[in-house]
């Protein structure tokens, strides 16, 4: 993959690694510990020879237990065990430097969901590969270097290729809770998200991906709109009418306009496109109007576009409680201190 980072796993090391310069043992020591650091506690058989070391030599600290083999050619330094982090790198290292970690274990790695797998997904851009024990191969003629990224020293693919990638082992619902989670992470990218499902071309992965972020489009409803549809939801649940676009001064003269009030239930409805609310200054703004609201006395909730338009039976079951709940207060929010 031409043009992709190198990361410190394939760094050269020529400068002090020539054959036949033989270093000083402290010296080789701390070349040894100061690569594995990087490579959380792992060092490759083909690094250790490019810092001067012989095969026997290698036996020799293997022997010793000053190096400990994790796979083939993967050893970690100093103690066998590693971390999860740990077990990925040596995964990646195990296959050479265009292998990359992918799959359920990239999603795990960038945060997009928890995979407790005893093995661990690495993807190669060839047509053959065999799986090593803990590693399961997945191979891939589209794989570029778009679609290849590095976190904490982990060669991975993309949030973006990672997204893909999930289609061909989860389910679509697994899918949407990845991309749901990205979004919430600000890792969410569409453009490259579209890039990486053009790239991959026709696949399982691909189709669900896609599948998902078709459900995900927000339709083109003007929060005029969005009003009506929430108030007619109200009306065929049964449910008293509210008033619409309503002021709120509280105490300290701070006055706030509601989407929805039941006035005497203190109860505020808000209904939120992400046009207008997924920018960070609305985020913030939103987020102190409902706590200085929630000080006042009033329970405010918030649904989305997706809620009021594809699960009314949802938003009017939770509205309906919390009007009784605020025509019948609980004893503990009756009780004085």
């Amino acid at each position: 993959m031409k043009g992709r980072p190198k990361p410190p796993a394939w760094e050269a090391r020529q400068v002090c690694c020539l054959r036949g310069n033989k270093l000083a043992e402290p010296r080789l020591d701390a070349l040894i510990a100061e690569l594995a650091e990087r490579q959380h506690g792992l060092i490759t058989l083909l690094q250790l020879l490019s810092l001067g070391l012989s095969r026997s030599a290698v036996s020799k600290r293997a022997r010793a237990g000053r190096l400990h083999r994790v796979h083939r050619g993967v050893y970690a330094v100093g103690r066998p065990h590693l971390t999860r982090r740990g077990r990925w790198m040596a995964a990646v290292l195990a296959y050479g430097p265009k292998a990359v970690l992918s799959h359920r274990s990239a999603a795990a790695l960038h945060g997009l969901r928890p995979d407790n797998r005893a093995k661990t997904d690495v993807t190669l851009p060839c047509s053959s590969a065999k799986s090593r024990p803990g590693i399961e191969v997945h191979r891939s003629s589209t794989l570029s270097e778009h679609d290849v990224t590095i976190v904490d020293g982990i060669p991975c693919t993309t949030v973006a290729r990672t997204l893909v990638d999930l289609g061909d082992d989860v389910d679509q619902q697994g899918v949407e809770r990845a991309v749901g989670q990205a979004e919430v992470l600000g890792l969410f990218d569409g453009k490259a998200v579209d890039a990486a499902l053009e790239r991959a071309g026709p696949r399982r992965g691909a189709g669900s991906l896609g599948a998902v972020l078709e459900d995900f489009k927000e339709p083109n409803l003007t929060r005029r709109e969005l009003e009506k549809r929430f108030l007619a939801l109200c009306r065929q649940a049964s449910l008293p009418s509210p008033a619409v676009n309503a002021w709120i001064t509280l105490p300290d003269g701070v006055a706030y306009q509601a989407d929805f009030l039941w006035r005497a239930e203190r109860l505020i409805v808000e209904t939120d496109s992400r046009r207008f609310h997924s920018y960070r200054a609305a985020f913030e703004s939103d987020r102190l109007r409902d706590q200085r609201l929630t000080v006042a006395g009033f329970t405010v909730v918030r649904f989305t576009w997706r809620q009021v338009t594809r699960e009314p039976g949802h938003v009017a079951r939770t509205v309906g409680r919390l009007l009784a709940q605020g025509r019948h207060p609980p004893l503990a929010r009756l009780a004085r201190p």
